[in-house]
């Protein structure tokens, strides 16, 4: 396994994070890896933007009149904030449902701040409140538009999760047999299935998300207004202080960037025609977000002001509770010299 990030305390490297990073043009040719592309894992929330394709491409975007911010939250694994809780509340009214309808669980606000403002009011959390409850609003209005009856959505048998697995095995041209699907699907933490796929082929899929790229009119068109929608509302992909918000904030549709649960990144830059899927071993965000920007750094020319707002998150400075920085999580050396080659390892 490839050593990818450090973790430095004083002058030496205390810990270090191993993974894998797949870059792959719009062809399916790979343009650069590191590591163990080949071996099928669990994207989790890193694909919702390929999720959120049949619901777009329903028409309930149009038909139930929603706003920008409800396309861009049903890619979104949220904060909880009021914003994202709001958005998931209009989303089921607009196509005629209530909060009941969720079937995704509910979880505190991620922060305390906003869990602090629950408990003051004496609320509970909801499903609403789930950092996946922008993409289950999705399903939930695709769902309507289709006709379809919607209780039981989170099955992997429901036309809803049937559809949406096809979708994904079409994008990344990845067919799971009867077979090889048993030892693929796992659960994921909002209970719909999750299907484990290698890093090489998630890549390809996020290439043709960016480009539209050999895919019909219709799933090119609703790719494009994904991207679009959480270009102009990237606080609802994820909130405050979170990566994939602050990354979108400074490039716009240049990067389509979102993580997975256990340290999985999907992103595209559809300017340089390339997809990208990453994953830390060890399922750590603080590694997977470094790796990230790496990725950004190398392919993606940018202004001296990008550059600068990118250095947040290149490198985690470690403080303690004296405010001293006592260490870095940073990339290991020699990983961006190996990327910027553009070579296949």
């Amino acid at each position: 396994m490839a050593v990818l990030v450090e973790v430095t305390r004083g002058a030496r490297v205390e810990s270090w994070h191993m993974g894998a990073i797949a870059v792959v043009d719009t062809t399916g040719k790979l343009v650069t890896s590191i590591g163990d592309i080949e071996s099928p894992v669990y994207p989790r929330s890193a694909i919702k933007g390929l999720q959120a394709l049949p619901f777009v491409e329903s028409g309930a975007v149009d038909a139930y009149g929603l706003p920008t911010e409800a396309v861009s939250i049903a890619c979104a694994s949220h904060n909880g904030e009021e914003s994202h809780v709001q958005t998931v509340h209009n989303m089921l009214a607009a196509c005629g449902l209530t909060l009941d309808a969720m079937e995704c669980g509910a979880h505190s606000p991620k922060y305390e701040i906003d869990q602090a403002i629950l408990h003051r009011a004496g609320i509970e959390p909801t499903a609403a409140h789930n950092n996946c409850s922008g993409k289950h609003a999705g399903f939930l209005c695709f769902a309507q538009k289709a006709g379809l009856d919607h209780h039981g959505y989170i099955k992997a048998e429901h036309p809803v999760q049937r559809e949406i697995r096809a979708v994904v095995e079409s994008m990344a041209s990845f067919q799971m047999d009867e077979h090889s699907v048993h030892d693929l699907c796992g659960t994921d933490g909002c209970s719909i299935p999750t299907y484990a796929m290698p890093l090489k082929n998630l890549a390809h899929a996020f290439a043709r998300f960016g480009t539209g790229q050999d895919l019909s009119p219709e799933r090119a068109k609703a790719a494009s207004h994904i991207r679009q929608a959480v270009a102009k509302a990237p606080y609802m992909v994820a909130g405050h202080d979170r990566f994939c918000t602050g990354v979108m904030d400074i490039f716009g549709e240049r990067a389509f960037v979102k993580v997975g649960a256990e340290g999985v990144f999907c992103a595209t830059l559809p300017e340089q025609g390339i997809g990208v899927a990453l994953k830390c071993w060890d399922g750590a965000f603080r590694a997977a977000e470094v790796m990230m920007a790496a990725v950004i750094d190398a392919f993606l020319p940018m202004s001296e002001g990008e550059a600068v707002a990118l250095d947040r998150w290149r490198r985690d400075k470690m403080i303690n509770w004296n405010g001293i920085h006592v260490g870095d999580v940073q990339l290991a050396e020699g990983v961006l010299s190996h990327l910027m080659q553009r070579k296949t390892a």
